[in-house]
This record gives C-alpha cells, sequence and structure tokens, in this order.
C-alpha cells in the first residue's frame, strides 16, 4: 500500500503525522512526501531541503517530491498547484492521502488544503493533520503513537534550524509536539496519539 503525504513546508508533516508513518512504514507500507515550497522563508533553502532529507531518511520515505513553489505565495498559484499534486498522485496511486488541515493561520496550508481536496477529488481516503497553527481542529480518527514516540521528536530534531523557531519564548518544537502528543492521545484514550480530521475515509467492513 502506498501512502502520500504532503505538506506547504519542511517539517509540518513531521509535526503532524509523522508517528503515523512511523508506524504505516512498520507495516510494510511504502511512504511518500511531497513538499510544496523550500521554506526559504524560515531559513536558507539548501540548509532547508538538506533537513528534509535527512528527515525523510529516519521517516524511511521512499521518496521526496518538491513541488518547486514561492515559501509563503501558495495561494496565488491557483491550477498550477492542483495540477502539480494531481501529477504525483498518478504516479504514486496512494490508498491514502494525508494533507495539512484547510483551517490554518498560515496562508500557504490553507492554500494546499483546497488544492489537494481538488487535486485528490478520486482518492479514496483523504485525511487533514494538524499543525500548530490549525484552527478548531476536532479529530475524528486517532492512532495510537506511543511505541513510536521518541523517533517521531528524532524526526523533528533533523529539522535543526527550527526547533527553537516557535514565538514562545522557551519552548521546543519537539516541547510542543510532546503536549499536542499527549492531548491527541488522552481524547483518543491512549498515551500519546495523533489525530486526523476525514475529508473521506473508506472503510472495508
Amino acid at each position: 500500500m502506498n501512502i502520500l503525504s504532503i505538506s506547504a513546508h519542511p517539517d509540518d508533516i513531521e509535526i503532524g503525522c509523522a508517528g503515523t508513518l512511523l508506524k504505516w512504514k512498520d507495516k510494510g507500507f511504502k511512504h511518500y512526501l511531497m513538499i510544496m515550497t523550500d521554506g526559504s522563508m524560515g531559513g536558507e533553502s539548501a540548509s532547508r531541503r538538506k533537513e528534509q532529507e535527512r528527515s525523510a531518511e529516519i521517516l524511511g520515505a521512499e521518496d521526496v517530491f518538491w513541488g518547486g513553489f514561492k515559501d509563503t505565495d501558495l495561494e496565488y498559484q491557483g491550477k498550477i498547484l492542483v495540477d502539480t499534486i494531481e501529477n504525483t498522485l498518478r504516479k504514486i496511486q496512494p490508498a491514502f492521502v494525508l494533507v495539512n488541515y484547510p483551517e490554518d493561520t498560515h496562508q500557504d496550508h490553507r492554500a494546499l488544503a483546497q488544492a489537494t481536496i481538488s487535486a485528490a477529488r478520486y482518492s479514496k481516503n483523504v485525511l487533514f493533520y494538524e499543525c500548530v497553527n490549525s484552527v478548531d481542529f476536532h479529530p475524528t480518527v486517532f492512532v495510537d503513537i506511543s511505541p513510536c514516540i521518541e523517533k517521531k521528536f528524532e524526526v523533528l530534531q533533523a529539522h535543526s534550524s527550527q526547533i527553537d523557531k516557535t514565538h514562545i519564548e522557551g519552548l521546543s518544537i519537539v516541547e510542543i509536539a510532546r503536549a499536542m502528543a499527549h492531548f491527541r492521545g488522552t481524547q483518543g484514550r491512549v498515551k500519546y496519539g495523533e489525530g486526523f480530521q476525514a475529508l473521506r475515509l473508506f472503510v472495508n467492513i
């Protein structure tokens, strides 16, 4: 089974669904990452690409696809953004598509989610993951990531230039990720969890 995770920036996927990807990898599923921008507004582009490649290696991703779009400018890309995602979907033929939640204070996250809704209109399973800027995110699907929580933190630490860029003094992204995992885990009745909202979730019975 193939999985495609899509993000606007390097490290969005790691925050939102790295634990789930690690569990799927352990089950033998193949997962691919698609990063639409190089995150150059949040750091030096070459460094951020290198960090993402290192993170993908730890995650066990089969490949990383780069969208090549300008950071902070996705909302103005329209059809070309949809077409780029569709092209990757045709290559991968994923059973699941994961993308950031549409309600978000960052314009790139909003634009990417909306473009993915269009591009993945024929995909059976489309799940939204949360980022730290998600708004009114109320998950209905939960994954127990307790067995791989420390590896999730290792994946996040691969993005070394971003660890302390939280705009909250004295709080690192790893600490935020731990708090999120505790909270979603509590909601899902486990110690550590990741939560998702489903655009579509096909259940075989």
